[in-house]
């Protein structure tokens, strides 16, 4: 049992005016499956690479042993994930590495494959088998679940619920909360770490969101009331004060001695003077007590997306196409069409073919040949060739599609990738 420890940590990206963390002060322990949470931009990434001690930043950061990151950079794509293990950790023995990998379903020639040809589900897998292999180090998750399908998420969530000693970074409330046994939330002016899964910390926070929500709705009452009383007693203790001097005093008119006298108007001015500033301290205390709410409810403005012209309304046609790395098929027979205002989700498993089809789409030209059986009408152009073959990377150069994909309104499809 050890702890990670910050400690008044202040840190602001160069030329930023902002700080992303101000004085900000928390610790865990290092057998915590901790879950970290938050809006986007509010520091999720930044605190991993703080950790990492890759920014120059104010405060002190303690921890026992050396941090691993997630995803992994892979130095070199084209090797296999055997090859990796042995330049990459040289340290960590095969049976150990396979070992890890025996929960996560990953098959046998997947290890005998080029890193660049597996899909992002099987990546994320390996990855993640070889950082949990070796040992004496904290691991730093980062969005595992980016390129994983729904069995894929249920995999390496049960796996990561049998480790301990991880912060894992994700939007993914179920598979938090089947990994997790503490979160760590980075809100709009604080950090707090609870015990439980993501569930129990939401519940927690929606309480307090609605707790602060009805103290906040009562104390604008209360200070609309306070700020009508105070101008009524201001308005009470103006027109008294008038009447002990000017050409309207009640002495010029012959008043003061009905009234007491200029000491009974002098204690009456005082009292109403008084009665004053004690209801605008009590405003000015409803009001700061007002500002201490609501920090930490986050709020999001609609998303907008709007569609861009184009001359025709089919935007892509397949018809019975296949995909192949080599002699290897990743899918076949698929079959659909592409129109303006379409919303289409495009399922499937990890490895069959998904973002393939996506680049096919965007027409992603590379090294690494796909095989595509026609005919096929892509980007505007009918290929009626038996074969058609395209060249496909994912670091190349992405050539212009349609600017109106970005927007797809219409209709819902599925089209499966088996």
């Amino acid at each position: 049992m050890a702890l990670i420890q910050i400690t008044d940590l202040t840190f602001a990206y160069p030329g930023s005016f902002d700080n992303v963390f101000e004085h900000v002060s928390f610790q865990f322990d290092t057998d915590w499956r901790l879950g970290l949470t938050g809006r986007n931009g509010r520091g999720k990434t930044t605190l991993l690479r703080l950790l990492q001690g890759q920014y120059p930043h104010q405060g002190t950061i303690t921890a026992p042993g050396g941090f691993e990151y997630f995803p992994y950079p892979v130095p070199d794509a084209s090797l296999t994930p055997l090859e990796l293990l042995e330049r990459s950790f040289p340290d960590v023995p095969e049976w150990r590495f396979r070992r890890e990998l025996a929960p996560l379903a990953v098959t046998e020639d997947a290890l005998y494959r080029s890193f660049s040809t597996l899909s992002g589900g099987e990546q994320a897998k390996l990855l993640l088998a070889l950082l949990f292999a070796r040992e004496g180090r904290y691991l730093l998750i980062d969005e595992p679940t980016n390129h994983l399908d729904e069995t894929g998420r249920a995999l390496v969530s049960r796996y990561l619920a049998k480790k301990s000693g991880f912060l894992l970074v994700s939007h993914d409330r179920a598979f938090l909360d089947g990994c997790v046994d503490h979160i760590l939330s980075i809100g709009r002016s604080s950090i707090e770490v609870q015990r439980g899964n993501f569930s129990s910390w939401y519940e927690n926070k929606q309480r307090q969101d609605a707790f602060e929500l009805a103290q906040n709705a009562q104390l604008k009452k209360e200070i609309g009331r306070l700020k009508q009383a105070a101008r009524q007693s201001r308005a009470w203790a103006d027109k008294v004060e008038n009447t002990k001097i000017g050409p309207h005093s009640a002495k010029v008119t012959g008043e003061a001695d009905a009234m007491g006298g200029r000491a009974y108007i002098g204690e009456q001015s005082r009292r109403m003077q008084q009665r004053r500033k004690n209801l605008e301290r009590r405003q000015n205390a409803a009001i700061e007590e007002k500002s201490a709410l609501l920090k930490n409810i986050e709020q999001a403005a609609p998303l907008k997306l709007h569609q861009l012209p184009y001359h025709t309304n089919r935007l892509a046609l397949l018809r019975n196409v296949s995909v192949c790395y080599g002699d290897v098929p990743v899918c076949f027979g698929v079959t659909f069409s592409v129109e303006q205002g379409d919303r289409i989700a495009l399922r499937g498993a990890n490895g069959t073919g998904k973002t393939s089809l996506l680049r096919l789409l965007c027409g992603i030209v590379g090294k690494q040949v796909e095989l595509f059986k026609a005919p096929v009408f892509h980007r505007r152009r009918l290929f009626r060739k038996d074969m058609v073959r395209h060249h496909i990377q994912s670091s190349d150069k992405k050539i212009p599609v349609y600017n109106t994909i970005k927007k797809l309104t219409r209709s819902t499809h599925y089209f499966p990738c088996r």
